[in-house]
């Protein structure tokens, strides 16, 4: 924050050029002011004016496919991919490594497309700006572009006719691996079976079996009708002058296009007349506990305030804890494991929708979900709610109000897709941003009455718009796919003349030539190390010794909110309870304590916190990659008035948990549903955590706590019937735990930070010292382990050196080199996976390249091998490699917000990483040169030493024998 006044705001009516301000509303909740505009054009802009050096941009569209082709989502990639004054191939990625960015991406969701940026230099902010306005108003739309990213007929060796044809494309690749997720395919089927006549009918990421259908003619026909300044919404937030960016978009795109009428309106559905059922399918093998059954209802539009915030909070009610009056019953059923994917109300169509349903089933239970989700709906609107649940979830509402938080994605962005919501649709965007109203009212009916008893009943149980969705693991429909996929290839080419394969050979050439062409990228603009900021943070704090904890006191402006964390670090940790960590960490917030049950222990932690946490942490010194350390981390968030009661419940969490057979088998079940899940869409991670574990100690221990052999583990227990030894377990980590030591970290306003933690340090009686881990090497050679993916995840690991050693700056720049002068290139471009790249922990010591929703591995492995080779041959100068420096540095200096800076901040000093080493990574970064990566990569990334590990569909033996590679093969 700065002590500079904000650029000055216009009033209502005021005219800026062809915009005229239409509204500005104070936003005191976030310390900001809303202005609204609209342009003579039809263009609107939303501009958030805040303290707030984090400036952000972005530009939506509606964008309503009326097929699967994927034309939106194509368009996405594409439109990024050259435009008139920057006419590089891919100037979105050549932006990354040139910025200081902390957020750049484009989306596209079921009608919208939208393209945001944040960064906390005003340079790069306008330098953004420029390079987003002109991809998505002026592209260059190429032709092989569209073939790269979109769907293109190419033969197995490129200039060979006489090989096997195929299909390729980054998006074709992408939708094959999305659609091979139960939660893709359940999204996309509940849209389908909820709005059918609609938009939503169609998979905006496109069919894999339909995007061939899409024509360069029809994407470029898509963009003329929708990328148009009357069908765009512009968003602007932060420190920046309104006036600046509003002169921008007017002089580099409003004042080039003339009215244009464009009907992206999307009428009601009709309602159904009765109830339906809907049965889907998706590419499983696990066909005992592989279902999922979902109960859903269309609602009123979602543009309704009022109906929006008091949806939000029944949903909260019925479904927001493990004690809530829907979910509790559906859980303790045991006919599944866990709630469905899209449970909740959801917001995100033009009407409306709520769903509930389990995931975790056999086949044939779907009558029985159903039954038991309208008759628990009829039991609690005939009984009523209990007014303390809704209080609570009010509470909660009241906490997110409050909160200014860049965890998990900037709050800069995370205020525009609030707004964006009714904005879209053509409701209040102010809405979004401020409930006070909404709040009032319905504060106002719940004392006159019941509110949320007649909502359902009304618009649930009375309501025949509602479907059944049945979704079930096929375990041949992979293979059926493959073959529908060489049917497609057959029928689609079945007329091919001889002109028609020598026309894809020259094609196909013609793109290569393309990917290898060298452009001028000095077009676009740019940052130079003098803009990296050479220190890091330095928030202010005190530490006092209280019993057997050293407590931080952050003094923060939290906006009346409490942050609370204990770390304990572990002594000396048996091997068995290793894997059991996980677990624990799972399992012990969503348990009893203290004498209460899970259900009210979940009560509890609703009534007066902002929700609670326990994590698994390993690291080490900044000079040692051996001396590693476990803890255990506890937090929580609440509103300053409930400061002594999230101290009173994190005690009980930390000393007293207690863990009961039944619960531990319902939270295990959905641990072991959460998990599977995760492997088709996360598969790249767990590859490189599988790869990192054969050469780091500290990578086989994330790989016990985090990866496929923690999944391993936990499939053992549920199935082999371990929880009474896992109980056990449990107990034992308990009492580790409160051998340890704990480090404090309170943060909170000057006021709030006199907090007495004095309930949680006198549990912690024990002085055991710190342990350290000396984990074993994961052996047996190349790992890979089988999913039900068509597409593959590649990895390759080393080990090198700790964040002190002389060459650590060198990796850090080299692994931000490779992946943008080389593997996104040569495995995305010309590979046609969905991403590759390569990264390097600082702290871990450990570098890996991969690649996601891959349509090779033999190739891939080449790829990974020849960079070396690379590093010879291709044409790099200062301009990458400040390039690469520049994007390295972003790592150095992550975004933060009064939350998270001063928790950063204590454990970094506690473990080490005080400011004054981090400025010397810094500015050893800063010193790095080409000479230094290629010494490095030498010196550390030896053929010979890497870990190798992938994740596919099949065994990949049969095609890695060229490399000598030879993979231990087991399933995921």
């Amino acid at each position: 924050m700065t002590t500079e006044p904000l650029p000055a705001l216009p009033t209502p009516g005021e005219r800026l050029g062809r915009y005229t301000v239409e509204r500005v509303e104070a936003l005191p909740e976030m310390q900001g002011t809303l202005v609204l505009l609209r342009h003579d054009l039809g263009a609107r802009h939303a501009h958030v004016s805040r303290d707030d050096d984090n400036l952000a941009f972005g530009v939506t569209f509606p964008t309503v496919p009326r097929d699967s082709t994927g034309v939106a989502h194509i368009l996405e990639h594409v439109v990024l991919m050259g435009s008139q004054r920057f006419p590089v191939p891919d100037p979105f990625f050549a932006m990354i490594p040139r910025s200081l960015n902390t957020f750049m991406n484009a989306m596209t969701a079921n009608d919208w497309t939208t393209y945001p940026f944040s960064t906390r230099n005003e340079k790069d902010y306008f330098n953004l700006l420029s390079v987003y306005l002109d991809a998505t108003f002026f592209p260059l739309l190429r032709y092989e572009s569209f073939r790269q990213d979109g769907h293109r007929f190419e033969f197995e060796t490129a200039d060979d006719p006489t090989t096997p044809l195929k299909l390729q494309g980054v998006v074709y690749n992408e939708m094959k691996g999305a659609m091979a997720a139960p939660g893709s395919v359940m999204y996309r089927a509940f849209g389908k079976a909820l709005y059918p006549d609609l938009t939503y009918a169609n998979n905006s990421g496109g069919s894999p079996e339909d995007i061939p259908d899409l024509t360069y003619e029809g994407l470029r026909a898509f963009h003329a009708a929708h990328y148009h300044p009357g069908n765009a919404f512009f968003y602007s937030y932060g420190r920046v002058d309104l006036r600046r960016v509003l002169d921008e978009i007017e002089g580099h795109v409003l004042s080039r296009f003339s009215p244009q009428t464009l009907d992206v309106g999307i009428p009601d559905q009709p309602g159904f007349r009765e109830p339906r059922r809907v049965d889907v399918t998706y590419p499983g093998t696990d066909v005992e506990r592989g279902g999922q059954v979902s109960v859903a209802w269309k609602l009123g539009p979602s543009t309704d305030p009022d109906a929006n915030l008091r949806w939000s909070v029944l949903s909260d009610v019925l479904l927001g804890n493990p004690a809530a009056p829907l979910t509790r019953p559906l859980i303790e059923s045991g006919l599944g494991s866990a709630l469905a994917d899209l449970s909740g109300y959801r917001d995100n169509f033009r009407e409306a929708a709520f769903a509930v349903g389990l995931k975790g089933l056999s086949a044939g239970r779907a009558a029985e979900v159903q039954a038991l989700v309208l008759d628990m709906l009829r039991t609690i609107a005939r009984d009523g709610i209990d007014p303390a649940l809704i209080e609570s979830s009010l509470h909660q509402f009241e906490i997110a109000q409050r909160e200014v938080s860049n965890a998990g994605s900037p709050y800069a962005l995370q205020v525009m897709f609030r707004l964006m919501g009714p904005w879209l649709y053509g409701g209040d965007p102010v809405t979004g941003l401020r409930l006070e109203a909404e709040l009032g009212r319905l504060r106002e009916d719940l004392r006159a009455g019941r509110v949320f008893e007649p909502m359902i009943e009304r618009d649930l149980l009375d309501n025949p718009h509602r479907v059944t969705l049945v979704l079930a693991p096929d375990p041949d429909l992979a293979a059926r796919t493959e073959q529908a996929e060489r049917e497609l290839v057959e029928r689609l080419s079945a007329g091919f003349t001889d002109e028609d394969r020598a026309r894809i050979v020259r094609e196909s050439l013609q793109l290569q030539s393309l990917q290898g062409q060298e452009s001028d990228p000095n077009v676009l603009p740019t940052l130079g190390l003098g803009d990296v900021p050479p220190t890091v943070a330095r928030p202010p704090y005190t530490t006092e010794e209280l019993g057997r904890a050293l407590v931080g006191r952050v003094p923060q402006p939290t906006g009346g909110l409490t942050y609370l964390d204990v770390r304990v670090r572990l002594p000396e940790l048996p091997d068995e309870l290793l894997e059991t960590l996980p677990l624990y960490a799972y399992a012990v917030t969503r348990s009893g304590a203290a004498g209460q049950d899970y259900a009210a222990i979940a009560r509890r932690t609703e009534a007066v916190t902002g929700g609670v946490s326990a994590s698994v942490g390993m690291g080490g010194g900044p000079g040692s990659l051996d001396e590693l350390r476990l803890s255990v981390t506890f937090g929580g968030k609440a509103l300053a008035r409930n400061g002594a009661e999230l101290v009173a419940l994190l005690r009980d969490l930390i000393a007293a948990p207690e863990f009961t057979r039944e619960r531990l088998e319902q939270l295990l079940k959905q641990r072991l549903s959460g998990l599977k899940a995760s492997v088709v869409n996360a598969g790249s991670a767990y590859a490189e955590r599988l790869a990192a574990a054969q050469v780091s100690p500290a990578g086989s221990i994330e790989e016990r706590l985090s990866g496929l052999s923690a999944l391993a583990t936990l499939k053992r227990i549920v199935e082999g019937d371990e929880v009474d030894a896992l109980l056990e377990r449990l107990n034992r980590i308990r009492d580790l735990i409160l051998a340890g030591r704990p480090l404090i970290c309170l943060t909170a306003t000057e006021a709030d930070l006199n907090l007495d933690l004095t309930p949680i340090t006198g549990g912690f009686g024990g002085d055991a010292p710190t342990g350290h881990p000396a984990p074993r090497l994961l052996t047996g050679g190349p790992q890979a382990r089988t999913a039900d993916s068509p597409v593959a995840f590649n990895a390759v690991a080393f080990r090198t050196v700790p964040y002190t050693h002389p060459d650590s700056p060198a990796l850090l720049v080299l692994s931000r080199l490779l992946r943008s002068e080389y593997l996104l290139k040569e495995i995305r471009e010309k590979g046609g996976a969905y991403g590759g790249g390569a990264s390097f922990d600082a702290r871990g010591g450990v570098f890996t390249m991969s690649s996601y929703r891959d349509p090779h591995i033999t190739r891939t492995y080449e790829v990974f091998r020849d960079a070396r080779a690379f590093l010879d041959t291709a044409p790099l100068s200062e301009r990458e490699l400040t390039e690469a420096v520049l994007s390295a540095s972003k790592t150095l200096d992550p975004l933060t917000s009064p939350d998270t800076v001063g928790r950063l901040r204590f454990y970094g000093d506690q473990a080490g990483y005080t400011p004054d080493v981090q400025e010397d990574y810094k500015a050893r970064l800063l010193r790095v040169t080409l000479d230094d990566l290629k010494r490095v990569m030498d010196a550390h990334l030896k053929p010979e030493n890497a870990g190798y590990a992938l994740v596919a569909g099949r065994d990949p033996n049969a095609d890695t024998e060229g490399l000598g590679l030879r993979f231990e093969v087991r399933s995921a």
